[in-house]
């Protein structure tokens, strides 16, 4: 993949993912002024925090890790792609209904596994019940990811990346409706999700039938590239779960707090909207396109791909990880504090997001950094790396949060994603060059974090010039989305005349047409 194509695939799934983080800015700020901070909205977070966790372990994390590559290898030699997607389709089909019949039966362990603090309160039974409805889901989601790494590798971006629009405009649909009917909103909202599971699974594989990706179930049978799609993904999902294995360790720390899961869940989805648009949707693009080059013994085309993507990302990434630092307060107010979302719950997850923000490049960096591994179906050296960052994640959010608090574990998990950045830097220098970024992303880095920087201070200083306006109802959103044009004006500006990006390309990549 050129390039300037790959930029196009990065903005088509760029473009759908703002659009669903954009409802999902929204269905939020529903859970937030419809439920709120307090026993519902944590037993919600916690509930669905379950399939999510094993969605990530069996799907889009760890199966997709091992599947993407050889599937693409497949597509590029013309052998049966179909015919072995379809058998991995049954393979994770069974493993999946396995594991939903077990979480159905022994949910009250696992909600004491992940949320200890709950037990003994009101909180525990409602999550035991928000997590046998909402379970389910991880069936649906799972194999719409399989469909969706298949569409990926085959270069079609659109379907897959619009899926998730299809769960939150199900969700804000549900929860609208049952408070104009008068019904209880956190029962419509977990009830919803399965059946969103089910759209977003209808979705993909149609969109793989249009595409000539004929997937179909098939009769489970073990054969050789079964076992080696298995011997893959198994690194990969304890890779994953160490992952999961951190935001755990998080939640179980915080259920110890009153609200702090609320406010924590609030910051992090407020940071997972750069790193959604820029760092998962780079690599989504570039693990197929890595695996192509593989393919090709195209190193030098590798090297390209990959320095353009980090390039890519972290002109955006850095820009907006300065905003959630220096402004995290009328962020966090105008668009949450409202209804049931005090101002004390404001000035908690203003005081999380700014520590996300310091991680929000590392986040992204680690998007990147990981199909270096993937698309040379190495799975086990991301594994040791991610084992470090979750042994460190939970010393210091366990050890810290004895001295400062809930925050501790926000605190606990930038580090450790800093140090797993490092880990994976380190560990990349053994492909050779192909791993490594080229001059011209070494000479842009440095100017990208210059205007950051000056971009930053001008946001800053506007910010106190216009704390009167936060105030005024009605006003303070057009204040806030003032504030954040004027930003990106200067913040492109800037870069076009210290010739940050490469504007011709992405002009291009814009009029390219895309699927």
């Amino acid at each position: 993949m050129k390039p300037v194509r790959m930029l196009s695939g990065i903005l088509t799934v760029s473009s759908w993912t703002l659009l669903s983080r954009i409802l999902g800015f929204i269905r939020d700020v529903l859970i937030a002024g419809l439920i709120g901070p307090g026993p519902l909205m944590d037993a919600f977070v916690a509930a669905f925090r379950l399939p999510n966790m094993f969605r990530r372990f069996f799907a889009e994390g760890a199966f997709n890790a091992a599947f993407v590559p050889m599937f693409s290898k497949k597509l590029e030699t013309g052998k049966d792609a179909a015919e072995f997607a379809s058998l991995a389709l049954s393979c994770l089909s069974i493993a999946v209904l396995i594991l939903t019949g077990m979480a159905m039966v022994f949910m009250p362990a696992l909600v004491w596994l992940t949320a200890e603090g709950f037990h003994g309160d009101q909180r525990f039974d409602i999550t035991v019940e928000f997590g046998r409805i909402v379970f389910p889901y991880i069936i649906f989601i799972s194999l719409a990811a399989l469909f969706s790494g298949a569409l990926n590798a085959a270069g079609r971006f659109a379907a897959a990346a619009a899926a998730p629009v299809l769960l939150n405009v199900m969700l804000v649909a549900a929860m609208s409706a049952a408070w104009a009917t008068g019904h209880d909103v956190s029962l419509a909202l977990v009830w919803t999700i399965p059946f969103a599971g089910v759209a977003q699974l209808v979705l993909v594989w149609h969109a793989a039938g249009r595409a000539g990706i004929r997937i179909r179930p098939a009769r489970p049978r073990w054969t050789p590239e079964i076992s080696r799609l298995i011997k893959i993904a198994i690194p990969a999902a304890l890779a994953g779960g160490v992952v999961q294995v951190n935001l755990l360790v998080g939640q179980l720390v915080a259920s110890y707090y009153d609200n702090a899961i609320s406010w924590l869940y609030t910051a992090d989805r407020l940071y997972q909207l750069p790193l959604g648009v820029i760092g998962i949707s780079i690599g989504i693009v570039l693990l197929p396109t890595l695996s192509r080059k593989l393919a090709e013994d195209d190193k030098v085309g590798g090297r390209e791909a990959l320095s353009r993507a980090a390039e890519i990302a972290l002109a955006l990434t850095i820009p907006a990880a300065v905003a959630l630092i220096v402004i995290p307060y009328p962020l966090v107010s105008v668009l949450f504090q409202r209804g049931a979302f005090t101002e004390e719950d404001s000035v908690a997850t203003a005081l999380a997001l700014s520590i996300y923000g310091i991680g929000l490049p590392a986040f992204v960096l680690q998007k990147i950094l990981q199909p270096v591994f993937f698309a040379r179906e190495n799975t086990r050296s991301p594994l040791n790396y991610a084992l470090i960052s979750m042994f460190l994640n939970a010393i210091l959010a366990v050890g810290l949060a004895i001295y400062i608090g809930w925050i501790a574990t926000a605190i606990a998990t930038v580090i450790s994603a800093w140090v797993m950045v490092w880990l994976l830097i380190g560990g990349s220098r053994k492909y050779g060059k192909i791993a490594h970024f080229d001059d011209r992303f070494h000479s842009r880095i440095w100017k990208i974090i210059a205007v950051s920087v000056l971009t930053g201070v001008f946001l800053f200083s506007s910010s106190l010039i216009l704390t009167p306006y936060f105030e005024i109802p009605g006003w303070r959103w057009l204040v806030l989305i003032l504030l954040f044009l004027l930003n990106i004006i200067l913040f492109f500006v800037v870069c076009f005349f210290l010739k940050v990006m490469n504007m011709s390309e992405l002009s291009e990549a814009l009029h390219r047409k895309t699927h």
